[in-house]
């Protein structure tokens, strides 16, 4: 955000969707989801950590074995406290359509439509339904979805980064050796999340926008 030098119109455009979303009212029947992925390096100790004790931290090597990585799924209503999170072994366009379309016929079964904010990469659009199912489910699963773009380079109008930041501090901030391991510690943090029902408290609205950048705008 704070690399900004110019903010052209469609800049704006994209903006103002999203914070316009993000002041509706809470409606079940029109849920608002942000998702985001996260690509993440399955690493082991290379020396087993001493453990932590009294008047002494935890004592951990800087080496480590690398077992390649793992692809991180996050998808967060942030009015509702529900958190949706699924590792993968990559990250392709039918990683992405099978993930949503747990969403949609999942979770969010009887929503009339959910409208998903999500930045731009190249697998976050509708063609990576078609190459994935067939035609005319591809459209049913497409019908009950509006896709929400940020702006370019505004990934943090995504409130879905406020939860990878969180899942990464407080769940992933170590070394986990396993895509099993990785899974597990997810699932029990999501669990967790779920069950408090820990919801993200959105303030940047669009006056604040408009006070705070509009000496960047462009006509």
């Amino acid at each position: 955000m704070w690399c900004i030098t110019t903010i052209t119109k469609e800049y704006r455009k994209r903006m103002y969707r999203v914070l316009n979303l993000y002041a509706k009212k809470y409606d079940k029947r029109y849920p608002v989801v942000c998702f985001d992925e996260k690509s993440k390096q399955l690493l082991e100790d290379a020396r087993i950590p001493l453990p932590m004790k009294p008047g002494s931290l935890k004592k951990v090597d800087y080496e480590y074995k690398r077992h390649g990585t793992c692809n991180i799924f996050v998808a967060v209503e942030p009015k509702a406290g529900s958190h949706h999170i699924a590792v993968t072994d990559t990250r392709t366009r039918k990683d992405f359509a099978h993930y949503m379309k747990g969403l949609i016929t999942g979770p969010y079964a009887s929503a009339i439509r959910i409208y998903i904010v999500l930045d731009n990469l190249n697998t976050h659009f509708k063609k990576s339904f078609f190459e994935t199912f067939p035609i005319k489910e591809a459209k049913q699963l497409l019908k009950r979805v509006r896709f929400v773009y940020t702006p370019k380079h505004a990934s943090w109008l995504n409130m879905a980064e406020i939860e990878i930041n969180l899942l990464d501090h407080e769940c992933l901030d170590r070394n986990i050796p396993t895509r099993k391991e990785m899974e597990s510690e997810i699932e029990a943090w999501r669990c967790q999340n779920n069950i408090d029902k820990r919801k993200i408290t959105w303030s940047f609205t669009k006056y604040k926008a408009d006070k705070k950048l509009s000496k960047h705008y462009v006509s």
